[in-house]
This record gives C-alpha cells, structure tokens and sequence, in this order.
C-alpha cells in the first residue's frame, strides 16, 4: 500500500512539474515567441499521434482477431419428471 501511495505522489508532483514547464513554455517568452508556437505545435501534433494510434491499434485488433466460435444450443432432455403436473379436478 505504501509502494501505491508513493507512485501517486509522484505521478501528482510530475503532473504539476509539467504543468509548471508548460505554461513556462507558453508564456515565458512573450505572446508572440517562437517557442510558444512550437509548444502548441507538438502538443498537437502528439495529441494527434496519440488519437490516430490508438485507432490504428483498434482496427489492427479488429482486424487479426480471429471470429468467434459460434454457440451450439443444448440439445433438450426429455424426462417424464420434467413436464408440469396436471391438476386434477
């Protein structure tokens, strides 16, 4: 439990450094700086990348998955005990 707890710190502090490094990046150098229009150029090339990856991934799995076996129905069994009882009147 401790192991877990120290990998979300650290996970919580690297998302706050990279917040920190983004906005440095963006802002840092004047509104109309070259660094903050590469910044936003590869975030979203990488986003991009990301979203058409995970597309690729799911079609390829779609893909070279073979079908599913098809599900035979059970043959019924036929035993006196098994009809309902009439009642008699």
């Amino acid at each position: 439990m401790a192991k877990d707890r120290a990998i979300g710190g650290a996970l919580v502090v690297g998302a706050v450094i990279g917040v920190l490094i983004y906005w440095f990046l963006m802002f840092y150098f004047g509104p109309d700086s070259r660094v903050a229009l590469y910044t936003l150029e590869i975030t979203a090339f990488v986003a991009v990348l990301a979203i058409l990856a995970i597309l690729g991934w799911i079609g390829y799995v779609m893909a070279t998955t073979p079908p599913p076996v098809p599900v035979e129905p059970e043959a019924p069994t036929s035993t006196a005990s098994a009809s309902p009882a009439q009642p008699t009147t």
